[in-house]
């Protein structure tokens, strides 16, 4: 029998090391070879803590109703119902959710999408979130195609378990890690839990003028708490000092953003998390969150857009709640009272982008620090 090496893996870009949005576009390429009718595959993923989902990755080209959006699973009565059953779900004719009363419903008609199947997502049977398929005709999800898309389904959601579960042996990794220092450092995991949550709103907030997609701002979101691991490296004479640090002090302190970075790039070299996509977010996030956009931060003096984006988005975030907390040496100031200040050092070590971002979001940034509130009494 002859052996042949000429078939061609419509599939091998999963084999490759490339970016998840690359992978899910590849593979969306190859399953509209089978079903030419299916014109989005996207995924959201779900915040158990907070109980909302968050658009994550898409592969629908120009096509993005709900890029950058978020909602409580209780505002969607009908992807609610999808977990009740433990089914998926078709809507052959999305006509009928025509009159629908949320948000994303009418992105999603507005859009013109005329059918839907949507699947629940698990791991370990813990809910992560949906896959959607849509295409602008309808009744095309039959149950003898419902039948092959399903294989499909299930290989992409284990793509993306893989890529959210490698997040998470890095997060372990280094919150583990962190948290060493957090039993040495005054900061809480209520500043964690508020900063980290700030950073996702100016990110969300600058994702039009900065083509900044829903990948990205999870990434910046997921890493932000883990800005000051290197703080392990300080001494406590000098990290728990209560009065002002000397000169030698202080540069022995602002070595903390260079040692957080060699820590991390130890982490993902002996927990072999290299493949990991948009590590560099974490690596910037570390190394670079106290730079100043007129060049007098540290460790490297970098301007403006020298700075990595989601460095100059965490330091507004970090500089915003410790204004707006409580610490040993002072009280918490008013929300406006710190945007005056957030405004004073805008365009000086602040980037005014970010600054701006987060100050036109009053509302969220009052519900963040409601629901993660300090508790002082433990």
């Amino acid at each position: 029998m002859p052996v042949k090496y000429d078939h061609q893996d419509a599939l091998n870009a999963l084999n490759s090391h490339l970016p998840l949005k690359e992978k899910l576009v590849s593979a969306h390429q190859a399953i509209k070879q089978k079903f030419d009718f299916i014109e989005r595959i996207a995924f959201t993923i779900y915040d158990p803590e907070t109980r909302v989902l968050k658009t994550y990755l898409h592969s629908s080209g120009i096509d993005t109703p709900l890029q950058n959006y978020q909602a409580l699973l209780d505002d969607a009565p009908s992807l609610k119902e999808i977990l009740k059953q433990g089914k998926p779900r078709v809507v052959n004719r999305l006509v009928t959710f025509d009159n629908g009363e949320h948000e994303h419903t009418q992105r999603i008609g507005r859009q013109g999408y005329a059918a839907s199947y949507t699947m629940p997502m698990f791991h370990n049977g813990e809910f992560i979130g949906f896959l959607f398929f849509n295409s602008y005709q309808d009744d095309v999800f039959t149950e003898h195609n419902l039948n092959e898309i399903d294989v499909y389904g299930h290989m992409l959601t284990l793509m993306v378990i893989n890529e959210l579960t490698t997040l998470k042996i890095l997060g372990a990794a280094v919150k583990t890690t962190g948290h060493i220092t957090h039993l040495r450092d005054p900061e809480t995991g209520s500043h964690l839990d508020r900063m980290s949550r700030f950073s996702r709103i100016i990110a969300s907030a600058m994702a039009d003028s900065h083509q900044l997609d829903d990948e990205y701002i999870e990434h910046v979101f997921m890493f932000a708490p883990l800005h000051d691991i290197g703080k392990i490296a300080i001494p406590d004479s000098i990290l728990l000092k209560p009065a002002s640090l000397a000169e030698d002090e202080k540069k022995i302190m602002q070595t903390h953003p260079r040692r957080g970075r060699e820590m991390i790039d130890e982490i993902i070299d002996n927990f072999g998390l290299d493949s990991i996509n948009h590590v560099n977010i974490l690596q910037n996030i570390a190394e670079f969150h106290h730079e100043a956009v007129n060049g007098s931060g540290y460790p490297e003096g970098k301007t403006g857009d020298e700075i990595p984006l989601e460095a100059r988005i965490v330091a507004v975030a970090d500089v915003f709640d410790a204004l707006t907390s409580k610490r040993p040496y002072k009280e918490a100031w008013s929300n406006d009272r710190a945007f005056d200040m957030l405004k004073q050092l805008a365009g000086k070590t602040l980037d005014r982008d970010c600054v701006e971002a987060l100050i036109n979001q009053r509302d969220e940034i009052e519900q963040i620090q409601k629901n993660y509130a300090e508790d002082y009494y433990g």
